[in-house]
């Protein structure tokens, strides 16, 4: 086999076969016409076939005219072969292009019509047996065989096809897992087209040769994309970098493609008679892929999301070598990282192709790295959705890394997407409201996403939404679903009542579905609901401005302004896990990753950390909250049943403020430190602050916050005016409250006294006697 390439290609370079191909080609597409330099001309239309009324001199005159305006429409049509291809796309420029060049369209219609009867013929004469389960012989299902033929298909068809069947198989929810698995294959299959090729178009950008730009380049490409191919190098300056080289003839493939889409879109919506321009979708297509032909672009893409996203320092973007990029080359620092696909074979499969086996700790530390990479993927999407607007475009696994160092690596930034501030937290809002089952409020989401189109009828699909996605399971909370499956439903209910798919909105399903999609092969039990939720816990509890704070106030409260202990709950031990909240609480006390939220020891931990929060500078969102609130409403949760350990945790704040007030009274605060000490020694905890909880100089500092007392004198005065009775029941708790405290610090000078005037109790014996009190 080796021989004969060597053969193929010493014949190809004898008989200067490349350049008799490319001869053809110009021919074909008639570039030998074109003119760069040509201007724009106006359009020109035909004079009138006759002139009713005129006579003599008069007709002759205007012979004349329509003679010479026959001259100009003839001149327009000649120069109008000369005009080249425009750099940027535009449909009518694009139109009136090819339509001085009919034949090409017509052969690239034969050859895509043609292939794809063949794959149908083929997928209807096949013998495809099935066993009782569905597959064959060898455990591949009809769908994957036909993904198979598509893929194929699409490969031989060309760079437009194989970007259209990448897209394609990051949508399982739309094409079938199976046909999906098959299109997967597709980042890994594409050819690469000749060195020598290549080279030439490194030093045609360039303007130099190769051997003075690059001290070393490899001698085959270390990945084919479908638009180009890498190569791995190094500058003189001693840095590793790649090297990524555009195919040849690109744009000319990738525009008559498109408008061959445009056609086929324009007479489909004829015949569908839709009312809509159905044309715009390859329009919207078209500058996309363009605009990826561009590497200038790319270049300034690649920067303005690495200057984004620097702040966040698990997001790894390469730096761009700006003088080593120009059109359709790009220079870039080497990502030295995994592979998320290889991850996954490594995490799933016990042998190697050599016949080797992968060990147990192999396997594991594979799935764990993957585990992290798709969190801080999850993550990054969220940051990008949530906090920046910039958008990566294609988020398949082949532009992924995962770094030595933990870091989720991007490439390829082609193609980047911004969005506006409204869709940003209409997007917050669509992932509170999917949690929270409130269905209503989605449908208010798509509409502010610009998804569901004005004259909807949002009352039916918000009853079609509840239909389908009402009966969730929800653990601790957060829906135990995953995340494809709601989109799936979303997605058959926007299709449904002929909703749009705004670029931004269909770019982030995709890239949180291409996530999950990864992590559920190698952990079945993964959620990206659960994954992604702290994150959005967080953004609403640490962002002061008006949309965040609506939401939260959604979460928080129902409709009628009634507080929601649980809701409350749930947000702050899920936005406690995260390192913007952990800072406040981290230096007090930690919160046990393995108590249950539930359970005594997880809201004993969720009421300290309301305590730490309200005055803290982080507790802004928290404080506006309260304000905002309706007071009844909020003296009702807290002398509800759910509050009593947040009431217990109060009383033992007041029993530390009397017990200092006590012993300074009685100049024992030695005394009192002495106890305070014991105990928490008698703990047996480690942290010298996870003992003191409720520290005093902390709960003095408390009650002299002058924002949490006109909070608090706010919903009392609105609770005194509207329900009386609530009022009363309010003081009675307050005051069984107050003498608990009391009685607590009272029986800790007594245990103080006891230590300083009689035998010293054991803390055990004294341990005891408060348990029982």
């Amino acid at each position: 086999m080796e021989f004969l390439k060597k053969g193929f290609s010493w014949a190809s370079e004898a008989l200067h076969i490349p350049q008799i191909s490319k001869s053809v080609d110009h021919f074909v597409w008639l570039r030998h016409l074109e003119n760069p330099q040509s201007s724009v001309l106006e359009p020109q239309s035909l004079p009138k076939p006759f002139y009713s009324g005129l006579t003599g001199v008069d007709l002759l005159m205007a012979d004349l005219k329509a003679l010479e305006a026959y001259v100009n429409y003839i001149y327009y049509l000649s120069k109008m072969w000369s005009k080249p291809l425009p750099e940027s796309y535009d449909p009518q420029q694009v139109e009136d292009y090819f339509n001085c060049r009919p034949h090409v369209v017509a052969f690239r219609f034969i050859e895509v019509f043609s292939s794809f009867v063949v794959a149908a013929l083929k997928m209807r004469t096949s013998k495809f047996k099935l066993n009782k389960l569905g597959v064959d012989e060898n455990g591949n299902s009809k769908e994957y065989y036909f993904g198979k033929l598509l893929k194929e298909t699409m490969l031989n068809l060309g760079p437009t096809f194989i970007k259209v069947g990448q897209s394609l198989s990051t949508r399982p929810d739309i094409i079938g897992s199976e046909i999906s698995k098959a299109l997967c294959e597709l980042h890994d299959q594409i050819p690469p087209f000749p060195r020598n090729v290549a080279m030439q178009i490194i030093e045609e950008e360039l303007g130099a040769p190769v051997d003075k730009l690059f001290n070393y380049i490899s001698e085959e490409p270390v990945a084919a994309a479908s638009f180009g191919q890498v190569y791995r190098g190094s500058t003189f300056d001693g840095y590793n970098v790649a090297i990524k080289v555009q195919r040849p003839d690109l744009r000319h493939v990738v525009v008559r493609d498109i408008y061959i889409l445009r056609l086929g879109l324009g007479i489909l919506q004829k015949v569908a008679k839709r009312t809509n321009d159905l044309r715009l979708y390859a329009d919207e297509l078209g500058k996309g892929l363009i605009g990826e032909l561009d590497y200038t672009l790319e270049a300034t893409n690649a920067s303005e999301f690495q200057e984004a996203h620097s702040p966040f320092k698990f997001i790894f973007v390469p730096k761009i070598y700006r003088h080593l990029t120009r059109k359709r080359v790009l220079t870039m620092e080497w990502v030295v990282g995994e592979n998320p696909n290889d991850l996954l074979a490594v995490s799933t499969r016990s042998s190697i192709s050599d016949g080797s086996q992968y060990s147990v700790k192999q396997q594991l530390e594979a799935k764990k790295r993957l585990l992290d990479m798709v969190s801080k993927g999850v993550e990054a999407s969220l940051v990008q959705l949530l906090e920046t607007g910039i958008l990566h475009a294609d988020p398949h696994p082949g532009n992924l890394r995962y770094t030595a160092t933990g870091k989720i690596g991007f490439l390829d930034f082609g193609l980047i997407c911004r969005m506006e501030k409204k869709h940003q937290f209409a997007m917050l809002g669509s992932i509170i409201h999917i949690v929270n089952g409130d269905w209503a409020a989605l449908v208010n989401d798509l509409t502010e996403m610009d998804v569901v189109k004005p004259g909807t009828n949002t009352r039916l699909m918000t009853m079609d939404l509840e239909n389908s996605l009402g009966e969730v399971d929800f653990t601790d909370g957060i829906p135990d679903i995953k995340f494809s499956r709601v989109l799936g439903k979303i997605w058959s209910t926007a299709l449904k009542y002929h909703c749009r798919m705004p670029p931004y909105f269909t770019l982030v399903l995709r890239s949180l579905a291409s996530l999950e999609g990864l992590a559920v092969a190698a952990d079945q039990d993964f959620k990206t609901f659960e994954s992604a939720y702290p994150y959005v816990a967080q953004k609403l509890l640490s962002d002061n401005s008006a949309p965040s704070r609506r939401l939260l106030h959604s979460v928080v409260f129902n409709k009628r302004k009634e507080f929601q202990w649980k809701r409350l709950q749930l947000f702050l031990r899920v936005g406690a896990t995260r390192n913007g909240l952990q800072r406040v609480t981290s230096s007090k006390f930690d919160i046990p990753k393995e108590s249950s939220p539930n359970g005594r020891n997880g809201l004993i931990d969720l009421a300290n950390l309301i305590l730490r929060l309200l005055p803290s500078k982080d507790g802004a969102v928290l404080r506006r909250l309260l304000v905002t609130a309706d007071g009844p409403s909020l003296v009702r949760a807290m002398v509800s049943k759910e509050a009593l350990l947040f009431r217990q945790q109060i009383s033992k704040a007041l029993a530390d403020l009397l017990y200092q007030w006590m012993g300074e009274a009685l100049g024992q605060g030695n005394t009192t430190n002495a106890y305070n000490s014991r105990t928490r020694m008698a703990s047996g905890t480690q942290n010298k602050d996870a003992g003191l909880a409720t520290g005093f100089p902390y709960y003095q500092s408390l009650l002299r916050d002058r924002r949490l007392k006109l909070i608090f004198s706010k919903v009392l005065e609105s609770t005194r005016r509207e329900q009386p009775l609530l009022m009363i029941k309010f003081g009675w708790v307050s005051l069984i409250m107050f003498l608990t405290a009391s009685a607590l610090a009272c029986h800790r000078v007594l245990v103080s006294w006891s230590e300083m005037y009689f035998t010293p109790l054991s803390f055990s014996t004294s341990r005891q006697f408060a348990v029982s009190v």
